[in-house]
């Protein structure tokens, strides 16, 4: 579509102007549909999107169809349309100005929990706006750095820890990222793919790959096991295996990765048992329970944006996309073979 026709759709019709959204309609498949936008509402605020960040786990998941019955209300996002599995309109990191509503945010960058779409309107409460020093491409990565705090609650973990990380998606990056910052922390992040090791080096973090054989059971002594704390968010059978394998005594494994319908192994033979493990869930869905009573979610996404500040984390976002190219380029970024982390997509 052209320019003179993208800005044809998105002019005013009577008293309805046509933004487009992104669409995941059948298994691999997406397109870009047509978005009527109604009169603003008083308490509203209608945003132009400047960047959307794509959720490369959840995303491949309802693109390929695979999000299970019994999850469908639960996993719906805050401002999704249609039903899963198909048709939907779906996402959670969108970036943008707002061009109207209250005037105290008019003019804003913001942060807002909706699907990839042009043009769009949502309650004034869920407009978050980004810090002055934080780039709109940057802030794509709130939703991610939200989990990723969370899960820190979620483990206990503290200063001087030894903590280790499998999976060096954008999770398990930000995760790392925000435990190496812990004062005397030690943080190792293992991952398959040699090629992020600069990218770990970068934030602070050891890297290994259990492929290089440095990855043993926590009685051993290769690189990130013994661990106090790890983290998992490969969303794989062999990363739990590895996750599990270097735990030290006593030690904690915090669950981050969400498998659909998918059903896996859980090694729990081995040492489990001998070393007295602790295997638990972090979803973002609720705040961490050591915290709950002191934080909402406004606070906690307000502090994901402030933990943003940090150009090295620019390195997280090197797979760009345009809008218009989304149909085409979108689902062979989601497939689970494809290299790079997560997408942003660029309006």
């Amino acid at each position: 579509m052209s320019e003179p026709e993208r800005n044809m759709t998105r002019r005013s019709t009577g008293k309805i102007q046509v933004a487009r959204g992104l669409w995941y309609v059948k298994p691999g498949v997406v397109e870009l549909r047509n978005a009527p936008l109604p009169p603003l509402e008083p308490g509203k605020v209608q945003i132009r999107a400047s960047y959307s960040g794509v959720s490369r786990g959840t995303e491949r998941l309802v693109l390929a169809g695979l999000v299970p019955e019994f999850e469908r209300e639960r996993m719906r996002a805050p401002l999704q349309e249609g039903s899963f599995p198909f048709p939907v309109k779906y996402g959670y990191c969108a970036v943008g100005t707002v061009e109207g509503g209250p005037k105290e945010l008019v003019g804003r960058n913001v942060f807002c929990l909706h699907p990839h779409q042009d043009v769009f309107q949502a309650p004034a409460s869920m407009a978050v706006p980004i810090p002055d020093d934080l780039p709109p491409r940057r802030a794509t990565l709130a939703a991610n750095m939200e989990t990723a705090l969370n899960a820190l609650w979620d483990s206990g973990a503290g200063p001087a820890d030894r903590i280790t990380v499998v999976g060096a998606g954008i999770v398990g990056l930000l995760v790392a990222y925000l435990a190496a910052r812990m004062p005397g922390a030690e943080v190792t992040v293992i991952d398959p793919v040699a090629e992020r090791k600069p990218l770990v080096e970068a934030l602070g973090c050891k890297f290994s790959s259990p492929l290089a054989g440095e990855v043993g059971r926590s009685s051993g002594g290769g690189a990130g096991t013994n661990a106090d704390v790890v983290f998992h968010t490969s969303a794989s059978e062999a990363g739990l295996a590895t996750a599990l394998g270097s735990a030290g005594m006593e030690g904690t494994v915090v669950e981050l990765s969400w498998y659909g319908d998918k059903r896996i192994n859980v090694p729990l033979g081995d040492a489990f048992h001998s070393q007295r493990l602790k295997l638990i869930c972090s979803q973002v869905g609720q705040v961490s329970a050591g915290r709950r009573i002191r934080w909402d979610y406004r606070r906690r996404i307000e502090a994901a944006l402030h933990l943003l500040a940090d150009d090295r984390l620019d390195a997280l976002l090197s797979t760009e996309i345009a809008f218009d190219d989304a149909p085409a380029k979108l689902p062979g970024l989601l497939a689970p073979d494809a290299p790079g982390l997560a997408p942003v997509i660029r309006y």
